[in-house]
């Protein structure tokens, strides 16, 4: 709409000048004396005030029903007054003619937020791109287990869809054939491919690099976490920020202010005997005071910082969670999910007689018809090994003791102290040292035993990620604090704790009880973010001062949390530290410049050196109300140029 009214507006413009005295007079030229000449500029500039200043008239009328004054209501008086009186000089009522300065300042006017709305859908348009990830079919496997291409709105929950190397998935679900490098980077921001195989997550959008998968869908639609991308990403744009709210009082405390100015500088200029003076003078301060860059300043830094927070995996619900964040000075980590994978892994072997693999081999091999999340860590850790895994027969769960199976004719058994106990059986001396100190750090502890005998132990943990030494590291470096609560025992958290260079543990804590975690910190003047999956830390996340949900996945909507971290990265705490730095910084930067500018250029507008020979010319003061706000779409332009890219670590699988 800006556009198209400015190049016309630009068109009937180019005569109003040419016939202009004023120009004429500058550039020593005359134009012949045609009958109904004169009248060519009154009629073009009514046109251009009335196409080209209709957008200004409208929303200054829509400021006055909402009682809320601001810069279109600056820019409807001055333009209004200035047609005005051109057109009362026109009829021989007035003796101030300025068509065309009031045509170049609707010019200037329209080109300012032509470029002003440019900006901004760039920056949302860099969202709005999410949703054309999707492809537009998918290949169903069919009741003859072939793939059939069908819409992506045909598939449902259940079906199974083929994936070819270099497509994109068409939908959430779990992988049920085939292994890929699966690129997740619109969603999560990692720009490195993530190995996905049977049983595994994928989302909607995502591209399996170099292999084909099948996948069977659990999510579709709104369902999707692409879907609840969005959804966040709306809510931040409904949300306002303290910088916004500050931005519009601003607004409105500097029309009241250029409206009183512009009155005193018509009063003045009318008792010095010049009331021609006292229009056009009026009109610039009207002009130059227009809050065009104020209201550009707060907006187009949100939206650019929104697009880019969300190209990273950083998805804002809460604009002023994101302020908030920079003001934090302790960052408390849940444990389990969060700093640690949230599923055990095979720390440590031990054998009472033969070799270490032979008892992961053994264990392996009773474990691997059960279901357990222990027993799949076991048969994983064989498969790592490259292990000759027995063949088990038999497979039968003792509930609350362990599983027992029959290989090469001996029943052979894994469980955890309660399997011994039940046997009647004692760990040889030889484990004992292993597994108390796998005790000690609150390792699980399975047992292997062949017949009546006690053959080895195997340890398994929750381990922490890799990337969340990394993120403490981080935080340190930046002044912060970093805290983890977990219910664990108090020697399992120390531990984990001085793995990951933790400063402050709370331990032993209930999940209801997170909540008073965080309270406690608040109440040593902490400015406390929390940080937790989104499920159990509920309450902690609602109760801090920034909630951020870590490794949400498809559950990206979460109402607990301002802030939503689509990777489960615990490095991505420091980006969103980082962004809401670099965009208060903005934010400052440009109301400064926006509303400080003032101080200078309404003094200037009044006339108050035409003593001295300098007055400044409407048009110009026009210029300089444009060039502020050019001057603050290129600075906030400036934050594109923030890293958020965590550091990089070895990836494991």
């Amino acid at each position: 709409m800006f556009r198209d009214r400015f190049w016309l507006s630009l068109v009937f413009t180019v005569p109003i000048v040419w016939l202009s005295p004023h120009i004429q007079m500058w550039f020593g030229y005359s134009v012949p004396d045609i009958p109904g000449l004169p009248w060519v500029s009154p009629f073009l500039g009514t046109l251009v005030f009335l196409y080209g200043g209709w957008p200004f008239i409208t929303g200054a009328l829509s400021e006055i029903r909402a009682r809320q004054p601001g810069m279109m209501l600056l820019i409807g008086m001055a333009i209004t007054v200035a047609w005005v009186a051109s057109l009362s000089a026109s009829l021989g009522f007035f003796d101030v003619e300025v068509w065309w300065e009031l045509a170049l300042l609707i010019d200037i006017m329209l080109l300012g937020h032509w470029m002003e709305m440019r900006a901004i859908g760039q920056a949302r348009g860099a969202l709005d791109a999410l949703a054309d990830l999707l492809p537009d079919t998918a290949e169903r496997i069919g009741d003859d287990g072939a793939p059939h291409p069908v819409p992506l709105s045909g598939l449902r929950v259940g079906d199974h869809v083929l994936v070819r190397p270099g497509g994109r998935i068409p939908a959430d679900g779990r992988v049920v054939d085939g292994e890929a490098a699966v690129d997740e980077s619109m969603i999560t921001g990692e720009s490195v491919p993530v190995t996905r195989g049977v049983d595994d997550h994928v989302v909607a959008a995502s591209v399996a690099t170099d292999n084909a998968i099948q996948v069977e869908v659990d999510a579709v639609g709104e369902e999707t976490a692409l879907a609840g991308i969005h959804r966040l990403v709306a809510e931040a744009e409904a949300s306002s920020s303290r910088s916004q709210v500050l931005a519009d009082r601003a607004a409105a405390l500097l029309f009241y202010l250029a409206l009183l100015a512009a009155i005193l500088t018509a009063v003045v200029w009318t008792l010095l005997g010049e009331p021609g003076n006292a229009v056009v003078r009026s009109v610039t301060v009207l002009i130059i005071a227009c809050p065009h860059a104020l209201g550009l300043a707060i907006p187009l830094v949100t939206a650019i910082a929104t697009a880019k927070s969300a190209r990273n995996g950083i998805l804002v619900k809460d604009r002023l969670a994101m302020e908030r964040m920079r003001l934090v000075d302790t960052v408390l980590f849940d444990k389990t999910g969060t700093l640690t994978t949230g599923t055990h892994q095979v720390i440590g072997i031990t054998a009472a007689l033969g070799d270490d693999d032979r008892v992961l081999a053994t264990a392996a091999a009773v474990e691997a018809q059960s279901e357990h999340p222990l027993a799949r860590a076991v048969v994983a850790a064989a498969q790592s090994r490259s292990l000759s895994v027995p063949t088990a027969r038999d497979f039968t769960s003792m509930a609350g003791r362990g599983v027992r199976a029959t290989i090469d004719g001996t029943t052979t058994m894994v469980g955890g102290p309660a399997l011994l106990r039940a046997r009647g059986l004692d760990a040889p001396h030889a484990l004992l040292g292993a597994t108390g100190s796998w005790t000690d750090r609150g390792a699980t502890v399975l047992y292997v035993v062949r017949g009546t005998e006690v053959i080895g132990a195997v340890a398994l943990a929750d381990q922490p990620r890799p990337e969340s030494r990394d993120a403490a590291r981080a935080l340190h470096d930046t002044g912060l604090s970093v805290v983890m609560v977990t219910g664990d025992a108090q020697p399992v958290a120390e531990s984990v704790a001085a793995d990951l260079g933790i400063d402050e543990v709370f331990a032993e804590v209930l999940p209801e009880d997170k909540a008073s975690t965080v309270s406690d910190l608040q109440r040593r003047s902490r400015t406390v973010a929390m940080v937790g999956d989104g499920v159990n830390d509920a309450p902690a996340l609602a109760r801090a001062d920034v909630g951020i949900a870590i490794g949400a996945g498809t559950d990206v909507a979460m109402e607990s949390a301002g802030i939503v971290l689509a990777s489960d990265d615990p490095r991505a705490v420091v980006s969103v530290r980082r962004l809401s730095v670099a965009s208060y910084r903005k934010m400052v930067q440009n109301l400064w410049w926006a509303a400080g500018y003032n101080i200078v250029a309404i003094p200037l507008a009044a006339g108050v050196l035409a003593w001295a020979g300098f007055v400044l010319p409407m048009a110009v003061g026009a210029v300089l109300m444009s060039l502020s706000t050019i001057i603050v779409a290129v600075n906030a332009q400036f934050l594109r140029r923030v890293d958020l890219s965590p550091t990089p670590v070895p990836r494991r699988r």
